[in-house]
């Protein structure tokens, strides 16, 4: 917990811990415990984050509800990753809705496939997934989903298609063709509602609107 108040590791509500940034950057091995105990302690008497922001991490738990996110502030961020940034970002994002074993495996010859997890159902049960991750301006094709298909073939249960970008209606439609193993599509669109769900990379706010009714007896 004293690593998160010092900003070196990140944690989810759902118990995922990743290095951020500044975990990156420092050599943690050199870290004493008693004076990060100390610095800790003594940014909490303080409005300062241990790291000499003027916000501590915790902050935004107590900020309130949350609200949608913007697409159009959410989505550029988004594309503008490095492709090896974006390709573990969702390898985080499968992380967290709790699959297991998850790597990237960037092989750019082969057919698409960026990573690979494993889903455990329950003790008897999970499948191996693949997944492909692509931040696009425009849509992706028909052609494409068919190709991420082929790869998979043979190698495992069920394909993820990832995209800052949309599908073509045709590209759908190839997603669940009879007869074929149906692959899951995730647009732009739903990319930011699953970070609004897991409120990852997403601060939560408090919005107020008017209660017009309250006022009515001091017309």
């Amino acid at each position: 917990m004293y690593l998160v108040y010092a900003q070196f590791i990140d944690s989810s509500s759902r118990g995922i811990w990743s290095l951020t940034e500044r975990g990156f950057k420092e050599d943690l091995s050199k870290l004493s415990a008693v004076e990060l105990f100390k610095t800790i302690h003594s940014s909490l008497k303080s409005d300062k984050a241990p790291d000499g922001s003027g916000k501590r991490p915790v902050d935004s738990e107590i900020e309130g509800k949350a609200v949608e996110v913007n697409e159009a502030e959410l989505l550029p961020v988004l594309k503008a990753l490095s492709p090896d940034g974006f390709e573990r970002l969702c390898q985080r994002l499968l992380r967290e809705h709790g699959f297991q074993h998850v790597k990237v495996t960037g092989k750019s010859a082969d057919g698409g496939i960026d990573g690979e997890g494993v889903l455990e159902l329950n003790a008897l049960l999970s499948f191996k997934v693949i997944f492909q991750c692509k931040r696009y301006q425009g849509s992706v094709s028909s052609a494409q989903v068919r190709d991420f298909r082929g790869a998979m073939v043979g190698r495992a249960d069920k394909g993820i298609f990832i995209t800052t970008g949309n599908f073509t209606m045709e590209a759908k439609k190839e997603a669940v063709r009879d007869g074929a193993d149906p692959i899951e599509l995730i647009d732009g669109e739903k990319l930011v509602r699953i970070f609004e769900k897991l409120q990852l990379g997403v601060r939560p706010r408090t919005v107020y609107e008017v209660d017009l009714d309250f006022f009515k007896e001091f017309r």
